[in-house]
């Protein structure tokens, strides 16, 4: 024992400092728990290994090795540094940096591509004209929309980043958790709130979901990226049936299941197409309410089970593939306070069908007032347009515009006397309403010229299609085109009517030029279909004249009004290469 009686301390001092190291001495006696690499209980420290989340530290992929060195939230300091000697990001801080929606898409660009979170795709216009700054202050002048309503600027430098990041904060937005293995952005029906068809307005539970996840940080650092999306019923589809949680508004009536009649949410779980699966439905009724808790039960299931050893298997669709929906509903109700409600699918009424491109054109609103879809190609916007779109939005609807998952955006609240106003206004800046049958639904990830992933240029590849089209043919049914740079599948060519995945395809000369593997027959709700593979390695400066024939076939082809869909999966794959031979179109 240590005498501190001659060492100076008062009768006092000496009396703490006797107890605090005779409770140091008592506790090596205490027993020792850990666990072993096998999550095993054990008394022996040599036997123990750090875990996280059951999983020892050494079996962690590199990401998770990355984010339990340091938060990704924290690496905040690291964009102050790096900013004032306008440098990037290296290691294991490029991959952090997404936590802040902060892209380093080297060796496409040497810059960054910020993204942001906009709950529902719903922008006031002051919001949308700052976003405009930021694009013209910092970035290249334009931004592109996103998949998921969402809104990027590229060509970002090191030295800007806390300016952008302090920007969006005063605009009343983030780009908090927008990459990474977060939890993105929460989408919602673009004309939720005022489509007469729409059985809820979902966006307060879009906007409730979005600042809880903000604001819980067990929320973040997920085994992988995870996606909720609200359908509310109505005409517009927002490609739900594509997320990880799906919650969909249906009608239940007069049943004998003890029901109260009204609108609730079904729940489909672990759509993820680039794999070829749509969410399936889990026989789980919700109301409203109690949507929130729910995927905020199911979410903390993910990340205490979800695979953290494999980035190829950390999606949700692993975790029920390994489990069934059963016990990922189990699991799941054990943290909440409420029991889940099972109710069959078929007992709900029957969802209207969606109408395709109903998000371009002149709709009547619920207020009688009217909104606007305006086409913006391939989802690409000058910071002009924009500043002149928010300037319409002002004059003539609301203040307020709304982004979609199919790239273009909606004025809402126009009153019909200011409509040819309005119009006139958007075909003075180079867009339009109209619904192009053909271009309406061409959609394109960021491609080669911003995205290391990508194999072709999708954008400038998806202009030159469209421009090809409609130069050459009419088409009296709307068809969705995707393309999509690589195998994430960001642009969801599987869902698209044609799709098309970027490719390299070889030259005579040993080199390689942009080309696409083609897919047809996909659709997303009522249509849902994965497209089936019918071309591979086509070239992409031969790929609008395939496209056109293709499209001769089809109305060469089809049963009276028969989409392009059902018209694609009538046929197997040989009999539409067939059809679709030069010889055959030109004899037509």
């Amino acid at each position: 024992m240590v005498d501190f009686n001659n060492s100076g301390f008062s009768e006092e001092q000496t009396s703490y400092l006797s107890g605090f190291v005779t409770g140091i001495l008592q506790a090596r006696d205490l027993p020792f728990l850990g666990q072993d690499a096998s999550n095993r209980f054990t008394h022996q420290p040599s036997e123990a290994v750090e875990m996280l989340h059951g999983t020892p530290l050494e079996d962690l992929c590199r990401e998770e090795q990355i984010k339990h060195e340091k938060n990704g939230l924290d690496c905040y300091d690291t964009i102050l540094a790096n900013a004032a000697t306008n440098s990037f990001p290296t290691d294991g801080d490029v991959f952090r940096y997404k936590f802040h929606g902060l892209f380093f898409v080297t060796p496409a660009q040497e810059s960054f591509m910020l993204r942001c979170r906009i709950a529902g795709g719903a922008l006031s216009t002051y919001q949308f004209r700052g976003l405009a700054e930021i694009a013209s202050d910092w970035g290249p002048g334009h931004v592109d929309l996103t998949t998921r309503a969402n809104v990027q600027v590229r060509e970002i430098m090191p030295e800007n980043c806390p300016d952008i990041l302090m920007k969006l904060g005063d605009l009343g937005l983030t780009s908090q958790g927008a990459g990474a293995d977060n939890i993105r952005n929460i989408t919602a029906t673009p004309t939720t709130g005022f489509d007469p068809t729409e059985l809820i307005d979902v966006m307060p539970y879009a906007r409730a979901m979005h600042h809880y996840i903000l604001k819980n940080r067990d929320l973040y650092g997920l085994p992988r990226k995870f996606n909720i999306s609200y359908d509310s019923g109505g005409a517009v589809s927002v490609c739900a049936d594509t997320n990880d949680i799906g919650f969909y508004a249906v009608r239940v009536g007069p049943n004998e299941m003890g029901i109260e009649p009204g609108v609730y949410f079904r729940m489909q779980l672990c759509g993820i197409t680039g794999h070829k699966q749509f969410a399936t439905d889990c026989g789980v009724l919700l109301t409203p309410a109690e949507t929130i808790p729910v995927a905020a039960a199911l979410i903390r299931v993910f990340i205490e089970n979800g695979d953290r050893t494999n980035r190829k298997k950390a999606r949700l669709k692993y975790l029920v593939d390994d489990w069934g929906i059963p016990k990922t509903l189990e699991e799941t109700a054990k943290k909440l306070t409420f029991a889940l409600r099972s109710f069959p699918l078929e007992n709900c009424e029957p969802s209207a069908p969606k109408s395709k491109h109903g998000h371009l054109g002149i709709h009547q609103q619920t207020d009688g007032r009217h909104y606007i879809g305006v086409l913006t190609p391939v989802g690409r916007m000058s910071v002009s347009q924009m500043h002149a779109l928010a300037d319409i939005a002002d004059a003539f609807g609301r203040s307020e515009i709304r982004l979609t998952v199919w790239q273009n955006l909606i004025i809402p609240g126009i009153a019909e006397e200011n409509l040819q106003a309005a119009i006139t206004a958007i075909q003075a800046i180079g867009l339009d309403h109209r619904n192009n049958t053909l271009t309406g639904g061409l959609i394109a990830c960021t491609g080669s010229r911003g995205c290391k992933f990508a194999a072709a240029d999708t954008k400038g590849n998806a202009i030159a299609l469209g421009g090809h089209l409609s130069r050459k043919m009419i088409l009296d049914q709307p068809v969705n085109i995707h393309l999509t740079g690589c195998q994430n599948s960001c642009a969801q060519h599987y869902i698209g009517d044609i799709g098309m995945m970027g490719t390299r395809v070889k030259t005579e000369d040993g080199g390689s030029v942009d080309g696409y593997n083609i897919v047809l027959g996909g659709g997303v709700d009522d249509t849902q279909a994965i497209a089936r593979e019918v071309w591979k390695s086509v070239r992409a400066d031969e790929m609008p004249s395939l496209i056109e024939r293709i499209l001769v076939a089809y109305l060469r082809e089809r049963i009276e009004d028969e989409t392009f869909t059902r018209f694609a999966n009538r046929h197997t794959p040989e009999q539409l290469v067939e059809l679709c031979d030069p010889s055959k179109i030109a004899a037509a």
